[in-house]
């Protein structure tokens, strides 16, 4: 008999953070979830991560996930953009870690390559191919994303879990 764990999927952002809950029963997996949290746009710094966090802090309360999963950073061009993503990112991990739920973290291509079979994947080929695998889900942009990165940690927990217990 296999057990039963619930995952959310973070796709980080300070304007839209995607969010996914799928549970996971052997290879089996199943959407619970969708949807994205959007601060107000003209708010303060601070009071826009509040509101991702706060947001983020009620929807794991809500789905009561298992474990959580968020993509990494990545470089981007501008050095004030990679850091209010670091922001985002930050407020998106203290919000399941502040409950005590263990947050893994995935790199966009590999999610990519996890979910479509290429880390080049744009995102309606992320969308397309999580409504294949989580038939019924009509998630678009940041909310597919979330769903692919929960998919993802879904397929490469085992083998993360085998490698820090090395």
């Amino acid at each position: 008999m296999h057990n039963r764990i619930r995952v959310i999927g973070i796709d980080p952002g300070l304007r839209r953070m995607g969010w996914g809950v799928i549970e996971v029963e052997g290879n089996r997996l199943s959407a619970v979830a969708h949807g994205t949290v959007t601060p107000p746009t003209q708010a303060a710094l601070s009071d826009r991560l509040q509101h991702l966090f706060e947001e983020l802090g009620e929807i794991v309360e809500r789905f009561q996930p298992d474990e959580a999963s968020i993509e990494e950073a990545f470089m981007a061009n501008n050095a004030s953009s990679a850091m209010k993503l670091g922001h985002a990112r930050a407020a998106a991990m203290l919000a399941p870690a502040s409950r005590g739920i263990a947050v893994s973290e995935y790199a966009a291509r590999l999610v990519k390559k996890t979910v479509v079979g290429t880390g080049a994947a744009d995102k309606n080929q992320i969308a397309a191919m999580i409504a294949v695998l989580l038939p019924g889900t009509k998630a678009e942009a940041d909310a597919a994303d979330a769903l692919a990165i929960a998919v993802c940690h879904a397929h490469h927990r085992k083998a993360q879990a085998i490698g820090s217990a090395a």
